[in-house]
């Protein structure tokens, strides 16, 4: 981990052997004081030298304005190397959730993910910068005074030094401790931004159903978590901190005591006593300085190691083999295909299906028969468990991503729309389209005449999601979409299933126009809509129950019949309503 974390520094090395330089320096003017003093005390004040003693102060005066601006250097340039490496962390992160896979996004939230992105990474910028610094200067006056002190008085000098072992001791102990204390509390900040995150977004449904207070005991949950965890991360802390402060107390009872006994025995002179005493500091100082660095290395360490586990996720798989596939025809086949999530559930088994270059075929049956998942295999948002998919009679495992995804648009019935204006989310669907483009789109979605009506136009803001706009104008401005990408093949997932009858009209002649001349595969909510289908499949239970047109399923009086008949019996029959509820139709 610490050949990885290293390796971000790499992209500014010569600021940062600049900043490692400013801080050698800046110890060791530090260790020019004591010596002076002994010199003082010795030599200048003793025998009354005082054009030297004004000489020592104005050096001292000179180096200590020195020194306040090589620490101005280290704070200011040595934070910025921190946050460009937080950025460039941030950077490949970010970069690394784009690949991968679905599943991923199953299984984590994305108040926790922003966590990460954000809280874990302002330590580990902090890490990066005091990090180094610290141990260099820490080092380097550690080293030192044990040299210098050695000069003034061996004996007493490794007296002191005596009691590192058992302060090391005692740090190695609790510092196990203190990171596996804020590890736990990094999770619970996570859980408390995952929480907020969730209920923020969902504050619409919140308020409809009057359930603020339970909102407020879901975040309370996790805010008590967060004081627990905490609480045991200062405990951990606190006893770390008072311990190893007990022990730097010894250093100064010792050396009072044993310096006492010194000059009583005439084994050192009251000069070198006193310089021993200032001298002393130039070893706690630094010691002090590790020790109270240990909350923020913790700190950093922990957030590197989450930040960690997201950059080591394996990305979505892609054949080694994979080509380009250009422009895709549009002829579907799905052939013995089966398919299992993480839990080992199998939600498809043994599903083949053929749909021909420009037809359409639709999926319908009761919920959670397999229908949505069989739209996400097409793209190859999740990897087959057996079986194949091929378009055009090549298989998709052999195709990039990027190209398959190219020739496949998707409108689903929960439409996500980007925080930002009305032309930003049409150009969405190909970045590169001229406003000609983005402007015929909007038109075959038919949606052009209510953008050009709106104070801003196409340069309204639609704020987060689209909240600004109704679900039929949030839908249409998917199919705008759709239209400006012009794929060969269109994924329709219960696509007006949202929507009431008026809107449904109006979005389903906006599909239906966006469906001439392309290989169409749709998940049927409303039967009426998919009546002119090519083919209509029967999924249940994860297999094809039945396949045909649908005179030709009416006349098989089969499942599709049933469900038909179900949809349409007079809607005042309530055991009618109450089983189509049951079947998800």
């Amino acid at each position: 981990m610490l050949k990885r974390f290293v390796s971000y520094y790499k992209p500014y090395k010569g600021m940062f052997a600049l900043d490692m330089t400013a801080s050698l320096f800046i110890s060791l003017i530090g260790m020019i004081y004591p010596m002076i003093t002994r010199v003082m005390l010795n030599d200048y004040v003793v025998n009354s030298k005082l054009k030297q003693l004004i000489y020592a102060g104005v050096l001292l005066l000179v180096l200590y304005a020195v020194r306040m601006g090589l620490r101005y250097f280290v704070q200011y340039y040595g934070h910025m190397i921190g946050v460009k490496m937080q950025a460039q962390m941030r950077r490949e992160m970010f970069a690394h959730l784009e690949k991968l896979p679905y599943s991923y996004y199953d299984n984590h939230e994305t108040g926790k993910i922003m966590s990460r992105m954000t809280n874990d990474l302002m330590d580990v910028s902090e890490l990066a910068h005091h990090g180094p610094e610290n141990f260099l200067i820490s080092g380097v006056m550690i080293i030192g005074s044990f040299i210098y002190l050695c000069t003034i008085n061996v004996t007493l000098t490794l007296i002191i030094f005596a009691c590192v072992p058992l302060l090391v001791f005692i740090s190695m102990i609790l510092r196990n401790r203190m990171r596996d204390a804020f590890m736990d509390s990094r999770k619970s900040i996570a859980a408390i931004n995952a929480s907020v995150q969730s209920s923020i977004s969902g504050i619409r449904v919140t308020k409809a159903f009057n359930n603020d207070q339970k909102e407020q005991e879901k975040f309370e949950e996790g805010n008590h978590s967060f004081i627990h965890a905490r609480s045991d991360a200062y405990k951990a802390m606190a006893l770390f901190h008072s311990s190893t402060s007990f022990i730097t107390d010894i250093f100064n009872v010792i050396v009072l005591v044993a310096g006492g006994l010194f000059i009583y025995n005439g084994k050192i002179s009251l000069g070198d006593y006193s310089t021993f005493i200032v001298s002393v500091n130039l070893f706690i100082s630094p010691v002090t300085t590790l020790i109270q660095f240990m909350e923020q290395y913790q700190n950093g360490v922990t957030g590197f190691q989450r930040f960690l586990e997201i950059v080591d996720e394996p990305v979505e798989k892609q054949s080694p083999d994979a080509v380009d596939a250009g422009v895709l025809k549009g002829d579907v086949t799905f052939s013995h295909v089966s398919f299992s999530y993480e839990t080992g559930q199998k939600i498809l088994d043994d599903v083949s299906l053929h749909c021909a270059k420009g037809e359409t075929l639709a999926l319908v049956g009761p919920s959670g028969g397999g229908k949505t998942t069989i739209c996400h295999l097409l793209p190859g948002f999740y990897p087959l468990s057996e079986g194949s998919i091929e378009i055009d009679g090549i298989d998709i495992r052999h195709m990039t991503f990027e190209s398959l995804r190219r020739n496949i648009g998707i409108v689903q019935q929960d439409v996500f729309l980007f925080n930002g204006t009305i032309y930003e989310n049409i150009l969405y669907g190909k970045l590169d389209a001229d406003e000609d483009q983005v402007y015929e789109a909007a038109k075959q979605a038919d949606i052009y005449d209510y953008i050009v009506s709106l104070p801003d136009g196409f340069q309204t803001e639609i704020g987060e999601r689209g909240v600004r706009l109704s679900g039929g104008q949030k839908q249409r401005l998917a199919i705008a979409r759709v239209f400006l990408k012009n794929p060969s093949i269109l994924v329709l997932d219960e696509a007006t299933s949202a929507l009431d009858n008026t809107a449904e009209v109006y979005i389903q002649k906006a599909l239906d126009t966006l469906s001439i001349g392309r290989t169409v595969l749709v998940v049927a909510h409303r039967l009426s809509t998919i009546r002119n289908a090519d083919k209509i499949a029967v999924v249940q239970n994860g297999r094809i129950t039945e396949m045909g047109s649908h005179d030709e399923l009416l006349k098989k009086n089969g499942e599709y019949s049933r469900l038909y008949r179900l949809q349409f019996r007079d809607s005042d029959s309530i055991d009618a309503m109450n089983e189509a509820m049951a079947l998800g139709v």
